[in-house]
This record gives structure tokens, C-alpha cells and sequence, in this order.
């Protein structure tokens, strides 16, 4: 049972690691696995300190037993209580399983993929800008334009940009460095917009959740010929409510993400066109260098 308890844990954690989604089923699990346990132990405890019971005082006589308790005696055997986790899963049911499912993993690689495209390093090296300006110092004009152009920052392409038209002119370097930046920019932005779309449409599923859950517990009203049961009712109503949860878990993080992540690429796109511009500045009154 120990190593049971111990995979079950180590499942747990693989769970949090792996989505939200994941992460608060992780929970709910880990809290039923120590239920179980606790249960268990207490059980144990219980059988270890009854007194052994006395068979004569344990079996009464026939004669004191009516033939009419027998029937009272026997009672339904009460079924175990379902687990918050198994209740969870069952009211989403595998449809909304699998559309939260594939919506909690596709949040956390688009988050994962937009973090590492956020680095400061993959925008701004700082390793270019001193190799460029080094460059530029020694008058080695086409050994800084393949330095920048042999990097795939963003402010790689925008030196490289800028510097390929600089002898046409500084007004069309600065020209041909901001539409390389805007397309670079509007790129960024495709791909963090993505969690947005994730945002938005886990509590519409959410909703759609909700809708669908309320139309079965109006469904089994207007097919009962009597009042039903609350239990009877239970379902529709879990599946609505179950639902419209999961779909906010999804949605909060995601959208907490894109504005953090949008606001950091903002401020280092902004960066970007002032180092640029600074290092192009030096041709601003001369008609550039000659690129073979």
C-alpha cells in the first residue's frame, strides 16, 4: 500500500507539472490518496484494539431471536462515497474532458514557447551590440553587416536592414530598419495573441458547459410525469456548474500571461528601436558606406 501511495504521489506531481488543468486535478487527487490513507490507518487501529469477542455472548440462542428480525437484519450495503476527483471527472464528462484537456496543453506550450521568445537575448543581445559598435569603431563596415545579418535576434535583422540601405542614404536606412521592425513586431505579436484566443474561448466552452448542463436538468423535468428528485437533477446541474469552473481555471492564467508577456515585448521592442537607431546615428550626415 506504502508503494502504491508513494507512485500515486509521484503521479501527483507529474500532473502539476504538466497544466493547470492537470495541476488542480493534481490537487483534488493528492487530498483523496491521504483520505484514503487516513481511513486505512484508522481501520487497522480499530481491528487491532477490539477485544476478542465472546462467541458464547457473540452467537444469542435461537430461542432469543424472533424468525420476523431476520428480515430486519438485513440491510442494503451503503455504497463507498465518490471521490471530489472521480465526481469532477464524471461531471464533465469526456467530451469536456477532452476539450479542457487539450486546451490546458496548448496553454502551457504556447506560454512556455512566448517566455522563451521573451528573453532578452533572443531581442536585445547585448553580445551584438558591442560586437556591431566594435565594428563600426574600426570602420569595418561589411564585417558588422554580416555580424548582423548572421544573427536572428530581432535587432539582428534591424541593424541588417538598416545597414544594407545605408548607401542609399540615412532617411532610407532609418526607412528600411523600421518596416523590418514593424514586420518583426507584428510577428511577436501573432504569436503571443494565442493565449488570448486561449482566454477567450475557455469560458465560452465554459458557458456552452453551462447552457448544455441546464437544458439536461429541464430535459429530465419535462419527461417526469412526477416532482423529481434533487438527485435526479444532480447531473445537469453539476455538468453546468463543473464546466463554467474549469473554463475560468484556463482562462485567468492565460489572460494574467498575455498582458505580462505583451507589456515585456512592448518594452524591448521599444529598446530595440533606440540601441538601433543610436548605432545608425553615426551616418546621419554622410551618404554611408559602400557595401560590395
Amino acid at each position: 500500500m506504502r508503494s502504491l501511495i508513494a507512485l500515486v504521489r509521484w503521479a501527483v506531481v507529474g500532473c502539476l507539472w504538466a497544466s493547470p488543468f492537470g495541476a488542480a486535478f493534481a490537487i483534488v487527487a493528492t487530498a483523496d490518496v491521504h483520505l484514503a490513507v487516513a481511513q486505512e490507518d484508522e481501520a487497522v487501529v480499530n481491528e487491532e484494539g477490539a477485544p476478542p469477542a465472546n462467541e458464547e455472548e457473540a452467537a444469542p440462542a435461537e430461542s432469543d431471536v424472533p424468525a420476523e428480525n431476520d428480515d430486519a437484519t438485513a440491510t442494503t450495503p451503503i455504497a463507498p462515497p465518490q471521490s471530489y476527483l472521480g465526481w469532477l471527472t464524471e461531471s464533465l464528462g469526456w467530451l469536456y474532458s477532452v476539450i479542457f484537456l487539450l486546451l490546458s496543453f496548448a496553454l502551457v506550450a504556447v506560454f512556455v514557447m512566448n517566455v522563451l521568445t521573451a528573453r532578452r537575448e533572443n531581442i536585445l543581445p547585448s553580445q551584438l551590440i558591442e560586437g556591431f559598435e566594435a565594428h563600426l569603431n574600426a570602420k569595418k563596415y561589411q564585417e558588422a553587416y554580416e555580424l548582423a545579418k548572421n544573427d536572428e535576434s530581432f535587432l539582428g535583422k534591424v541593424l541588417s536592414a538598416g545597414l544594407a540601405r545605408i548607401s542609399s542614404g540615412y532617411p532610407q536606412a532609418i526607412e528600411a530598419m523600421q518596416e523590418v521592425g514593424e514586420e518583426e513586431n507584428m510577428r511577436l505579436e501573432h504569436r503571443l495573441s494565442y493565449l488570448a484566443l486561449i482566454g477567450t474561448i475557455s469560458p465560452m466552452f465554459g458557458l456552452l458547459g453551462t447552457v448544455d448542463g441546464m437544458v439536461q436538468a429541464f430535459d429530465v423535468i419535462a419527461h417526469s410525469t412526477v416532482t423529481p428528485k434533487p438527485a435526479e437533477l444532480a447531473d445537469g446541474i453539476a455538468t453546468a456548474l463543473v464546466t463554467t469552473l474549469v473554463g475560468l481555471w484556463l482562462a485567468i492564467p492565460a489572460i494574467a500571461a498575455f498582458n505580462i508577456l505583451r507589456n515585456r515585448m512592448a518594452r524591448l521592442v521599444l529598446e530595440v528601436g533606440i540601441v538601433s537607431e543610436n548605432l545608425m546615428s553615426r551616418f546621419q550626415n554622410v551618404g554611408g558606406p559602400k557595401l560590395p
